[in-house]
């Protein structure tokens, strides 16, 4: 009973996640972060260099990865999705 349980919780995530080519085809350059935000969550990382802001939704196998400068998108990009 554990064991189906534990399974249920993990296909349950996995359904909700964010990080699908739908949502990867709203985002656009010059979009808001809030906007970004709206349509996949907040981000599992996101790293500051000093000039911009790289930010991770997903894992290394199946993510989108974006790059912010003064809170826009300037480049984004997909993987394994």
């Amino acid at each position: 009973m554990k064991k189906l349980l534990t399974i249920a919780a993990l296909l349950s995530l996995t359904a909700c996640s964010k990080v699908t080519i739908e949502n990867y085809e709203k985002i656009s350059v010059g979009m808001e972060k809030a906007e970004l935000e709206q349509v996949l969550g907040s981000a599992d990382s996101c790293e500051e260099k000093t000039l911009h802001t790289n930010c991770v939704w997903g894992d290394e196998s199946k993510n989108i990865t974006v790059t912010l400068v003064s809170d826009r998108v300037t480049l984004f990009s997909k993987k394994g999705i």
